[in-house]
């Protein structure tokens, strides 16, 4: 009994260093957006192009990129940004199998814990953008909106990709999660869907340079 007291304390304590490493590697980042997609979605797809493409427009217009650290749409993600004009980052997380970092990252984080990395990525954000995945990524992507849903955090935008991928979701969530009640119609307007790369970039820059005339704004009326 007094070793699993002992081990649950010290789970403690790693949690927190986890907590303190990813603070204090990431509080000067700057400006970034984090990229969610499948592990398993490799060079031949469509979408792992397009994810090279996106992070490519974001990193030269100064957006760091976030990802999950792995392969797929996370290791394309990060080919995009990597040495485009802002940073690379991948958090990566200790998985018994499919996780294996990819090389092109300029910071590299490792987290035994799902819940630490997952606050990483959404303190650190201006944006998510959400390609097809699996079980992982629609975590990312309903963890994000309930956060905003409760106003837990600030809104920011919530950008999914391929609307071939989501359509059927999206008239599950219409027909059957709105029509009995458990969401509210204006819900669905918490994301949106894209299906060219050039069209994340604006959404993401006209949500900071909304964000920026605001507090501007503020410190005047303060004034």
């Amino acid at each position: 009994m007094e070793d699993l007291k002992t081990s649950e304390a010290w789970r403690v304590f790693r949690i927190q260093g986890e907590l303190i490493d990813g603070i204090e590697t990431l509080n000067e980042l700057g400006p970034a957006v984090s990229i969610f997609g499948s592990a398993r979605l490799m060079a031949d797809s469509p979408y792992y192009t397009a994810a090279k493409e996106v992070a490519r427009s974001l990193s030269q217009a100064g957006f760091a990129v976030i990802t999950g650290g792995g392969q797929g749409i996370m290791g394309a993600a990060n080919e995009g940004a990597f040495k485009q004009g802002s940073v690379s980052v991948g958090l990566n997380i200790e998985l018994p199998h499919e996780q294996v970092a990819n090389p092109n990252q300029d910071l590299h984080l490792s987290f035994r814990y799902f819940f630490v990395r997952k606050l990483m990525f959404v303190k650190y954000s201006t944006g998510f953008i959400v390609f097809p995945g699996g079980f992982g990524t629609l975590n990312e992507f309903f963890e994000a909106l309930t956060l905003i849903q409760t106003q837990k955090i600030r809104q920011f935008p919530v950008i999914l990709y391929g609307s071939k991928f989501w359509q059927g979701m999206m008239e599950w969530l219409k027909q059957e999660v709105t029509s009995l009640g458990c969401i509210d119609a204006g819900d669905m307007f918490l994301f949106r869907i894209v299906d060219r790369p050039e069209d994340v970039l604006p959404l993401i820059q006209h949500h900071v340079d909304s964000v920026s005339q605001s507090t501007v704004d503020d410190q005047r009326s303060k004034t």
